[in-house]
């Protein structure tokens, strides 16, 4: 049995005084109003700052040099290893539109890195988040339109009917208007995976038929969607005003404007899930960097764009996205929450994303100025800043 006690705790969307959390074989215990019962050789009493879950990030393309569609066995594990100096313990992997033989491949190799480090002290592999290939061409963004395909029975068959390839998936990305959409949306979500709308330009009618099949979340709200009209409420204001979706924001205020993510908040609340949408580039300096089958460069000051300039993912990391919410003047608690329980229930996962006893010890610690301090992962040290102390 060890204990963190700290100044203050985020618990069930709000900030404690003082508290201490019990912890025992890589679970949570116990959450205890004050620190002073802590007395045992693996305590540890954090002097300030604030102890919070672990962040969750539904869609990570790659980071640190790596994009995950070709990395390998190294390159998957340096991602998953470095994530909790950015105060992530759990993730999902994300592949954008390309070969479907490709996908399938990748889809495969992916559930064997996730067994091969699911014990290690590194951030959590969720499952893949697949971006695609059943999008709009009306709203593609920078995923190749070569590789776009409609939601047939043979194509969602591909991806659900080998064992291999199912087990990979935890969500996909579809256009809800497109042909069969809505078939496929009822029997990816019968397969136990989440569906989310995205590269989308349905109106908000077909948003309610998609929410009405069983889509749960919209992907990076504002982006490669139809907009919000006064008339048409389209994707984002189905995703603001559809109690059953769970808009992912964008917090580098590129994608997404402050102001506007301020709205995001206090609109959508506590259904608003921060995703980064990062891609190799995150954590690396200016340069070149691959996005699936995309060439994407990096310009100082700038997000990531492919060769034409349209945006290709972010260079974003999740706890630059919550001291961006912070230093905006939005609640500290509502934002972490955004970052951690509300994308853990995104997936279904109620033992992430909180303190509370039964949960993962999967935790951070925060710096006054809402930088990470130390990440624990199963109740084991991930990461320890130099500044700890």
């Amino acid at each position: 049995m060890a204990g963190i006690g700290a100044p203050r705790v985020l618990v069930e969307g709000a900030l404690t005084g003082p508290a201490s959390v019990d912890l025992d074989q890589g679970r949570i215990v116990e959450v205890v109003p004050g620190v002073d019962r802590l007395t045992g050789p693996r305590d540890v009493r954090l002097s300030h700052g604030t102890l919070t879950p672990g962040l969750v990030d539904l869609q990570l393309n790659g980071a640190f040099g790596h994009d995950f569609v070709a990395a390998d066995a190294s390159a998957w594990r340096e991602v998953a290893a470095r994530l909790p100096s950015t105060g992530v313990t759990a993730f999902c992997p994300t592949f954008i539109t390309g070969d479907l033989d490709t996908l399938t491949t990748a889809l495969v190799r992916a559930v064997e890195l996730r067994a091969k480090f699911a014990q290690e002290p590194i951030a959590r592999d969720l499952g893949v988040h697949l971006e695609g290939p059943f999008l709009s061409p009306a709203r593609v963004g920078t995923h190749p339109p070569q590789h776009l395909r409609e939601p047939t029975p043979e194509l969602v068959g591909r991806l659900l009917d080998d064992d291999a390839v199912r087990d990979a998936l935890a969500m996909i990305t579809l256009a809800p208007e497109l042909p069969g959409a809505l078939e496929a949306i009822r029997r990816i979500v019968a397969a136990g995976i989440r569906v989310s709308a995205g590269h989308t330009d349905a109106t908000a009618a077909e948003m309610s038929a998609a929410a009405d099949a069983g889509a749960t979340m919209v992907t990076h709200l504002f982006n490669a969607q139809r907009g919000l009209g006064h008339r048409e409420p389209g994707v984002v204001g189905a995703a603001l005003s559809d109690p059953r979706l769970t808009p992912g924001l964008i917090a580098d205020l590129h994608h997404v404007v402050g102001p506007v993510c301020s709205l995001v908040l206090r609109v959508a609340g506590e259904r608003t899930a921060l995703v980064t949408d990062a891609m190799a580039a995150a954590g690396m300096p200016p340069g070149q960097y691959r996005l699936g089958d995309v060439d994407v460069t990096l310009v100082e000051g700038d997000v990531p764009r492919n060769l034409d300039g349209t945006i290709a993912g972010s260079a974003l990391t999740l706890d630059v996205a919550v001291r961006n919410l912070v230093g905006l003047g939005n609640d500290p608690a509502r934002v972490l929450t955004s970052a951690s329980r509300v994308p853990a229930d995104a997936l279904g996962r109620t033992d992430l994303g909180r303190i509370a006893p039964g949960a993962a010890a999967d935790l951070v610690w925060w710096s006054d100025d809402w930088t990470v301090l130390k990440t624990w992962v199963g109740g084991v040290v991930a990461y320890e800043a130099d500044r700890a102390a």
